[in-house]
């Protein structure tokens, strides 16, 4: 049916191709990167930050090439996080035992508290978010993100504006 405007309708309209899906997922991805932001902010956090406290979290001992790896950044980027992680008393930087050169990067006291704080508003964050979404839709959604993130080769660590 032609609409009654007179427009012909586009070829995707016609193949009936669901309309900007992938504009939609960016949307909603920087709308939620903009507000977990907003909300680390608050802890005296930027999302740089948080990403490389929640990875030594859960993987302490880490060289700085290796979180910068599974953060997606290159090593020379993350010496100024580590350091400013450093400063702000969640990260400590000690020479590597096994090869003087490297560095073993652990949680401080401090930045374990901060971990737990991160892992709170993580926790507020993602109920906000989803909660338009029943809990099965939420499962759904869940597995169908993890689907797509494998297939562009996204890892559970990395974000692409460490890139940046």
């Amino acid at each position: 049916m032609e609409p009654a405007d007179g427009a012909v309708p586009s070829a995707r309209a016609q193949r009936g191709a669901p309309p900007r899906t992938a504009f939609l997922l960016a949307q909603l991805g920087a709308d939620a990167a903009d507000r977990f932001a907003d909300r680390i902010a608050a802890l005296g956090l930027t999302p740089r930050e948080a990403g490389a406290i929640r990875v030594l979290g859960r993987r302490q001992g880490l060289s700085q090439r290796e979180l910068a790896e599974l953060l997606g950044t290159v090593p020379s980027r993350l010496v100024a996080l580590v350091d400013e992680l450093e400063t702000k008393g969640y990260v400590l930087r000690e020479r590597s035992e096994g090869d003087r050169r490297n560095n073993v990067l652990t949680l401080a006291p401090g930045g374990e508290r901060m971990l737990a704080q991160l892992r709170e508003v993580a926790q507020a964050h993602q109920r906000d978010l989803l909660s338009p979404l029943a809990p099965d839709e939420q499962q759904t959604l869940a597995a169908l993100l993890a689907k797509l993130a494998a297939a562009s080769d996204l890892t559970p660590d990395g974000h692409p504006g460490f890139r940046r």
